[in-house]
């Protein structure tokens, strides 16, 4: 199945994020906790939404509810080197523990193991960010390493550097190519 075509879990659909969902995106990015541990909670300009857009038409699948079509967040998949790629997702406050940014991380992994060039997935996030390293652990990626990196914004937490987790593909073949959920 091409990367590019529409992607349906239990509750979600998936499909390519496109420019128009840019007002959607604005309003995730405008909560201070939905942005705390991604800028230390400053909203997203719309000229900052655009430029990720942009950028994110290539990588990026923008989250619906199945039933109705309610905007949940998005979820991408960046390459990062010819086999790897990096996992990423943001959802809406009102959707979180949920086990909606699990779903749909599963689902974008399986689908990148689909192709046998992939040989590792991996995603990173600050060390304090407990709920999106739990996120990954379901997802069945491990804890590589943390990191002290040089960021352009000095957010509450990060004295205690990043964390870098991955999957690679040895490892979701040996858990039989699924999830933990």
């Amino acid at each position: 199945m091409p990367l590019d075509s529409a992607l349906d879990t239990q509750r979600m659909q998936l499909r390519r994020t496109v420019a128009s969902d840019g007002q959607d995106f604005l309003e995730l990015d405008s909560d201070p906790e939905v942005m705390r541990f991604i800028n230390g909670g400053r909203p997203s300009s719309p000229t900052d939404v655009e430029r990720w857009l942009a950028q994110a038409t290539a990588c990026a699948w923008t989250a619906r509810v199945a039933e109705d079509g309610r905007f949940i967040g998005w979820f991408s998949l960046r390459t990062t080197a010819p086999d790897e790629q990096e996992l990423g997702y943001r959802l809406r406050r009102a959707e979180w523990g949920k086990g909606l940014a699990t779903e749909g991380s599963v689902a974008l992994v399986a689908r990148a193991f689909d192709d046998p060039s992939v040989r590792r997935i991996w995603a990173q996030t600050m060390t304090v960010n407990q709920a999106s390293r739990r996120v990954m652990e379901r997802v069945g990626l491990e804890f590589v390493r943390t990191f002290f990196g040089e960021w352009d914004d000095e957010i509450p937490g990060g004295e205690h550097g990043d964390v870098e987790y991955e999957l690679t593909r040895a490892g979701w073949l040996n858990r039989g190519g699924s999830s933990t959920l």
